[in-house]
Order: C-alpha cells, then sequence, then structure tokens
C-alpha cells in the first residue's frame, strides 16, 4: 500500500510505500528487508499512525542498490554505511573502463593444459589473445617484456601460502591489469589472501566461454560474476507456504502420506534459501559463502518442486494455481 506524508513545509505531501511495497519495489524478499533494517537501521524511515514503516522514493532507491551489489557477492554489513554515490559507482563502472573490457584482452598465461585449451577453443577462446606464456610462475620473470597487458591469467592444480608472493610479483613484473587465478585445490586461507591482493580467485571452470566471462568481470573490477550470468538460474518458487498447505490438506485423505511429507521437505529448503539470502557476513568471503549455499538451497528447491507437480498429478490432487 502506498500512504502520504506530510513533507517538510506545510501543506506538502510526499508519497511514501509500506515496507511490502517497498521490498517489492527494490527485488527484495520483504522478510530479507526487515533482516536488515534489524541488524543494520538501514533506514531513518517514518512511521504511519499504526508504527508501520513508510519509505520514501529515495529510500526505494537505495535498497534496490544494496540488492544489486549483495547478488555480486558484497557483504550487507559493509554496504550499509556507504552513501548512494558510492553505491551507484560500484553498480556501475565508469564507462572508460567498461569500453576496455569489450574486446579481446591481451594476455599472459601461466600453465601449459591452458594454453592449448584456449588454441584448441577457437571462436569461444578468441576473446584472450595469448601474447606470452609459460608453464609455471617461476617461468614469468622469462617471458615478461616489460609491455603492460590486459590480464595475467594463472592456472594452478594446487595453490598455497608459498603462492601468494609469487603471484603478487608476477603481477608486478607483467604490470597486468587484472589477474585471474585458477585451481583445483586450495585452502580458504590462500584464496583471501589472493583476494585481498585484488586477484580473482576461482576453480578452474570446465568451458572457455566461462573462463572468458571470468577475464571480462576481473577487468571490469566487479569480483566473481553473478551465476544468474553463468546460465545458473534459480526460478522464483512454484509452491508457497500457503499452497503446500492446501496440497497436504488435500493428501490427508490418502494412506500415502508423501504430499505431507515432501511439502515439509520443500517449506524447510525454501526457509534455508531465504535464510541463505538473509544471513550477515563477516567478510566478502563470507557474503560469498551464504550466496553458494542459497543457490545450492534454490536448485535443490527446483528439484523437489517438479517431484511435487509429478505427485500431485499422479495422485489426483489439486495443484494450486493451475485451476484457472
Amino acid at each position: 500500500m502506498i500512504d502520504k506524508m506530510d513533507g517538510k513545509q506545510e501543506g506538502q505531501r510526499q508519497v511514501t510505500y509500506r515496507s511490502g511495497v517497498a521490498a517489492r519495489l527494490a527485488g527484495l524478499p520483504v522478510e530479507t528487508l526487515r533482516v536488515w533494517e534489524r541488524r543494520y537501521a538501514l533506514s531513518d524511515t517514518q512511521r504511519s499512525p499504526h508504527g508501520q514503516r513508510l519509505y520514501t522514493a529515495e529510500q526505494v532507491r537505495r535498497l534496490s542498490l544494496l540488492k544489486q551489489l549483495v547478488d555480486l557477492g558484497h557483504p550487507i554489513g559493509v554496504l550499509t554505511d556507504l552513501p548512494v554515490e558510492r553505491l551507484e559507482e560500484m553498480i556501475a563502472p565508469d564507462a572508460s573502463r567498461a569500453a576496455d573490457v569489450s574486446g579481446p584482452m591481451r594476455t599472459l598465461v601461466v600453465g601449459d593444459s591452458l594454453v592449448r585449451r584456449i588454441a584448441a577453443s577457437g571462436r569461444d577462446g578468441r576473446a584472450v589473445q595469448v601474447q606470452r606464456h609459460c608453464a609455471r610462475l617461476d617461468g614469468v620473470a622469462a617471458v615478461a617484456d616489460g609491455q603492460a597487458l590486459d590480464m595475467l591469467l594463472i592456472e594452478a592444480s594446487e595453490l598455497n601460502d608459498d603462492s601468494v608472493p609469487q603471484i603478487a610479483a608476477a603481477r608486478d613484473l607483467t604490470r597486468a591489469t587484472a589477474v585471474v587465478v585458477l585451481y583445483r585445490f586450495c585452502g580458504s586461507a590462500t584464496i583471501r589472501a589472493l583476494r585481498e591482493l585484488g586477484c580473482l580467485v576461482a576453480r578452474v571452470p570446465a568451458e572457455i566461454g566461462e573462463l572468458v566471462l571470468l577475464c571480462r568481470s576481473a577487468l571490469a573490477g566487479q569480483g566473481l560474476p553473478a551465476p544468474e550470468q553463468a546460465g545458473d538460474q534459480i526460478l522464483p518458487r512454484r509452491f508457497d507456504d500457503e499452497m503446500l498447505a492446501t496440497i497436504t490438506a488435500a493428501g490427508n485423505r490418502l494412506s500415502c502420506e508423501c504430499p505431507r511429507h515432501l511439502s515439509d521437505i520443500l517449506m524447510m529448503v525454501g526457509s534455508f534459501e531465504r535464510y541463505s539470502a538473509q544471513c550477515a557476513s563477516r567478510n566478502q568471503e563470507d557474503a560469498r559463502l551464504h550466496h553458494e549455499l542459497g543457490l545450492a538451497a534454490g536448485r535443490a528447491r527446483m528439484v523437489l518442486e517438479a517431484a511435487m507437480e509429478r505427485l500431485v498429478l499422479a495422485e489426483g490432487l489439486p495443484l494450486p494455481g493451475k485451476a484457472a
């Protein structure tokens, strides 16, 4: 519902939005907005005569920016004290830098197998222009010629604390704008140390197209791309709690208790998915972990929802939302 509140000047009226509407306009679950307000006191909101929060259009805009940045992996606890202008800068890197990431990327590659994969990928790998390469980090000094590069791309099966100073030295030698480090096995402390150096660190991707996306994201200064950009789309809930309750009630006449059990599981998985989106994060790595947990729960929910639809149809139960 939209309310109107008195402005600062007598007779002036200003449109405001109650929390449910504000959350929807910002793209947030209302539960997430309530948790953020409780933990971080996000907005100096007005109150209705009944004590409900009322948000101005500018406050809704701020909530929308926060949602977008959290989706990109930024911890909400770090963002809450930043002004809107800074949030907007973080969402949209300057135009000149954005233009830089659209063309081929001049790259020094560390890792023979990665060089071979790029060469064999054809059109998909053309965005990564391999200008120089070496087998290991200790060979960078021999191939670096002082010319500035767009990308230092490193593939290492195992990374440890000893790798951090080597990668920092390689970055300085190549004068690379961005550094992408790919690994198969690596401790969390090493990953944090490399990210503190400004490196984008990720597991070795299965496809060259994913690698190109990682490199462009690093050049744009955006960190790891949102999973939806990589094709990992999580769809909205198909069965809300009311719909699941309807299925459970209709299933009570059956000797099979699977509808009730599956409804309980779906409620629990959906609740954990929402909880992961709301959970406070201590740092960027922690925020990324909670984001991945939420994605895992979302994927599980989608599989279970498909199973629920098959079960409902097989048992002849009403399928809420399908009556029309």
